[in-house]
């Protein structure tokens, strides 16, 4: 038994969410730990113990699926919470006396918090990781550039032994994927499923609607859901919130996660047209209390927001998706209007920040695209806004950075500037190339990509958490 095989069923065990106690109680911990399980493992004790580990390993799996315990007891800890005790709870399950030989799990075990609990599943999912899983992970992409089939409409075959070459963060998907409910919801729980299997946690399941012209759902007249209106009619943080929670709830039912929305651009410049009714609308304070409302909608239906398009799209009058777009404000305009949602978004929950491919020469002095400069999103987003969430890039294939830039340099820069989530990037294997390359050389450490993976990571598990 190879060390690979025998790390793939640590993963198994993982997956399972069985304890380190009951593990070690088992000697399963202590087997592994002898059986070349780490990555610096000897083959000698590989050699020798592959056989242990694999009865172990297959007797102890076959006895959790063959268990008609409570999935609340300590064989699955993640599920157990402090619950009160009701008196019917005390009447079919007594409270054992000092001499019942019934266990008596510790209140302080049982009343560990969820973000040790969420902290402690992300620090063991990256210490299984290679260099390649942990690159993998920064990249959201199509169905069609995981396989190379256009359109994808399922998730079959193809594409688990895609996912299983290219174990990536998350797919993102267009109008031209989704055919009718019952096809995205088969075609979503699939891919989700294979990524369990492969890699024991989440995929994020992306798609664009905000309402109004940009939606990939609602435009098609198969999914029957209600259609909501453009950003620009919205009149208060109550119609905001359930712009939010409607398409929230649609969306959630057919198996997607992440949606890019709400849109938090100020509409400072009367001449835009990429963003127009799209954007709340003028007024810094309103778009900011009516996008956080829109978001928690989103929440309400477990659904991960995102505040778009930083530092503030609706400055311009260019279109990033054509090519170079830019504004002339300084700094201190853009902290007046443009930038005051993107200031609130940690504070209200904001999961998500897109960073745009605009050009902001009078903040970082050149005409890099703010996707791509340490200033704008290491310097301002982070450190000076204190925004501690994912930040992702707008498309990579956009002409903005498509027509000045390569897929491998484009990679290196966005994570060299702060980024954590790589979107469509127009070569997804020259990007991914670009960034090993970048790690192995020495340009990028990969402590910076375990600290983007492990936003990445924790996100996920709280998402699975919420769905358990």
């Amino acid at each position: 038994m190879t060390t690979n095989q025998i790390r793939k069923k640590w993963k198994f065990i993982c997956r399972c969410r069985i304890s380190r106690k009951v593990l070690a109680a088992l000697g399963i911990l202590a087997v592994l730990g002898t059986a070349g399980c780490s990555r610096s493992g000897d083959s000698e004790n590989e050699i020798a113990n592959s056989g242990v580990v694999e009865n172990t390993v297959e007797n102890t799996a076959e006895n959790i699926a063959g268990s008609s315990a409570d999935p609340s007891s300590e064989m699955f800890p993640e599920s157990m919470s402090a619950k009160p005790v009701s008196a019917e709870m005390t009447a079919d399950h007594p409270t054992p006396d000092e001499n019942s030989s019934e266990p008596v799990v510790p209140e302080t075990e049982s009343a560990i918090s969820e973000t040790d609990a969420v902290s402690e599943k992300v620090e063991e999912l990256l210490a299984d990781m290679t260099l390649e899983e942990k690159i993998y992970q920064m990249f959201i992409i199509t169905p069609e550039q995981l396989t190379g089939v256009s359109p994808v409409t399922a998730a079959g075959d193809m594409t688990k032994a895609k996912l299983e070459q290219y174990p990536v963060g998350g797919l993102v998907y267009f109008s031209g994927n989704l055919v009718s409910a019952d096809q995205t919801k088969t075609m979503l729980s699939n891919v989700q499923r294979f990524s369990g299997e492969i890699e024991g946690v989440d995929l994020f399941l992306c798609v664009d609607e905000e309402g109004g012209r940009v939606v990939r759902v609602a435009q098609n007249e198969a999914f029957q859901v209600e259609k909501v209106a453009p950003m620009a009619n919205v009149t208060g943080e109550e119609e905001a919130y359930r712009c939010g929670a409607v398409i929230g709830a649609y969306l959630s039912e057919l198996g997607f996660n992440v949606d890019f929305a709400p849109d938090a651009d100020v509409l400072t410049n009367g001449a835009n047209t990429v963003i127009g009714d799209r954007s709340f609308g003028r007024d810094p304070e309103i778009v900011t209390r009516y996008a956080a409302a829109y978001s928690d909608g989103l929440h309400a239906h477990g659904m991960m927001s995102t505040f778009k398009h930083f530092p503030g799209h609706g400055a311009t009058e260019a279109d990033t998706h054509e090519g170079y777009a830019y504004t002339d404000k300084s700094y201190e305009a853009l902290a007046e209007a443009e930038l005051k949602p993107f200031y609130a978004a940690g504070e209200k929950g904001v999961d998500m920040v897109m960073a745009a491919h605009i050009s902001v020469p009078a903040v970082i002095g050149d005409d890099t695209p703010c996707s791509l400069s340490e200033r704008m999103i290491t310097g301002i987003l982070r450190e000076e806004m204190g925004y501690e969430g994912l930040i992702i890039t707008d498309a990579l294939n956009m002409g903005a950075i498509a027509a000045h830039y390569d897929s491998s340099a484009v990679s290196v820069k966005a994570v060299t500037a702060g980024v954590d989530l790589l979107l469509m990037p127009a070569d997804f294997q020259e990007a991914y190339a670009g960034l090993y390359d970048a790690v192995r050389n020495g340009e990028i450490t990969e402590e910076r990509i375990d600290e983007s993976v492990r936003r990445i990571l924790t996100a996920k598990v709280k998402l699975s958490r919420k769905s358990d």
